[in-house]
């Protein structure tokens, strides 16, 4: 299989400099990052369109390194099957959040409910917090078994974003570039 193109999907606001999905970037800067309109007061359809503009502009295979909202806009992006869809080989979710809940998420991303559960039509993987404000361990489990993903509990790492120290973040690039290798492998 041909070298796999990388696109960041940020959540929520954005990934700031410190957060580790920018980070990533820096070390590897072939990565390429989807962009919103407006990343503080997310619109469902707006994101999932942005998602599909990326990928139609990015060659194959792709792969993508979503987190928090990223990882809803693209469960909710594979399952309407949008036109570039085929394109994807991987996707690594991480921390994502459970957008139904009153208690955990923020009202600025409800609109993303109810996430979708229908089995995601490219090999997914799932890491989740134990400790995670926006989404229980066992919600975020639910969340992979229904996509077909393979889970990951990552132990207690919160929402795995800047607040909680992840900046840097070497566990997670290893993860990025086991997939990678796995993906360019054919496996």
């Amino acid at each position: 299989m041909a070298k796999a193109n990388v696109l960041i999907v940020p959540g929520l606001g954005n990934s700031g400099p410190e957060h580790w999905q920018s980070w990533l970037q820096r070390r590897h800067p072939s990565f390429a990052r989807v962009e919103q309109a407006d990343w503080d007061a997310p619109a469902l359809e707006d994101w999932v369109r942005s998602l599909e503009d990326a990928v139609a502009a990015t060659g194959a295979p792709v792969v993508l390194i979503a987190h928090s909202l990223g990882c809803i806009a693209v469960a909710h992006w594979a399952v309407r099957r949008g036109s570039s869809v085929g394109k994807i080989a991987a996707a690594l979710l991480v921390a994502p959040p459970d957008v139904e809940s009153a208690e955990r998420a923020p009202p600025e991303i409800h609109g993303f409910a109810p996430v979708p559960t229908d089995p995601l039509p490219f090999r997914t993987v799932v890491l989740a917090s134990r400790n995670d404000p926006y989404a229980t361990i066992a919600r975020s489990c639910g969340f992979a078994v229904g996509w077909g993903a393979d889970f990951i509990d990552g132990g207690d790492l919160e929402h795995i974003n800047t607040a909680a120290g992840y900046g840097p973040w070497p566990d997670g690039e290893r993860l990025v570039l086991d997939l990678l290798r796995a993906v360019e492998r054919g496996d």
